[in-house]
């Protein structure tokens, strides 16, 4: 599957905007202010991007629970279905552009859109490419016990089963391996 520039800034967008859902009711929520969402939308470099108000906050926080949802489909019409009412809620506009030294690229945001259906139109266009080309299944959730944070898939035999194998993989292999010697070590 051939994942162009844009479509990989816009499944890291997606991916980082989900993973700021809190795990529980105790957790911090990831975008807690508005400070927040700006520099979320520093570090993802979200271009055509005005000033930043609550309302925009607001709107971020819903559709990110919308993303969630994707992420959690259990098939591929429920998220086909979820993508469909996120990118037409978003008054999708494609249009070619070549900004900020980027060859040619299509964002699929309306001009001045608001930050909500910038991320909906631009990030579900990103998750739709998977629904199409067959490999939802590479929008996964970490199978960690203690994690479920959102990654997309893109090994090439769709084996990745942890967000990050240094830490969450790496742990589950750690204990495994004490909990094995710690049985030979009783038998």
């Amino acid at each position: 599957m051939l994942i162009t520039h844009d479509t990989r800034c816009a499944l890291d967008t997606v991916v980082d905007l989900v993973n700021t859902v809190p795990e529980d009711a105790a957790a911090p929520d990831g975008l807690p202010d508005l400070a927040s969402l700006q520099e979320f939308v520093r570090a993802h470099d979200v271009s055509d991007i005005g000033e930043l108000t609550e309302r925009d906050l607001a709107g971020v926080r819903e559709v990110r629970g919308r993303f969630a949802a994707v992420f959690a489909a259990p098939e591929s019409r429920d998220a086909a279905k979820l993508i469909n009412d996120l990118v037409a809620a978003a008054g999708t506009t494609p249009r070619l552009t070549d900004h900020d030294g980027y060859d040619w690229h299509i964002h699929y945001f309306a001009p001045g859109a608001s930050m909500a259906d910038h991320l909906a139109a631009d990030c579900g266009m990103a998750l739709a490419f998977f629904v199409v080309a067959g490999e939802r299944e590479r929008l996964r959730r970490c199978e960690a016990p203690d994690c479920g944070r959102a990654f997309v898939d893109l090994s090439r035999n769709r084996s990745r089963r942890y967000c990050d194998s240094r830490t969450c993989g790496n742990r589950l292999h750690v204990a495994a391996y004490r909990a094995r010697r710690k049985e030979a070590a009783a038998g």
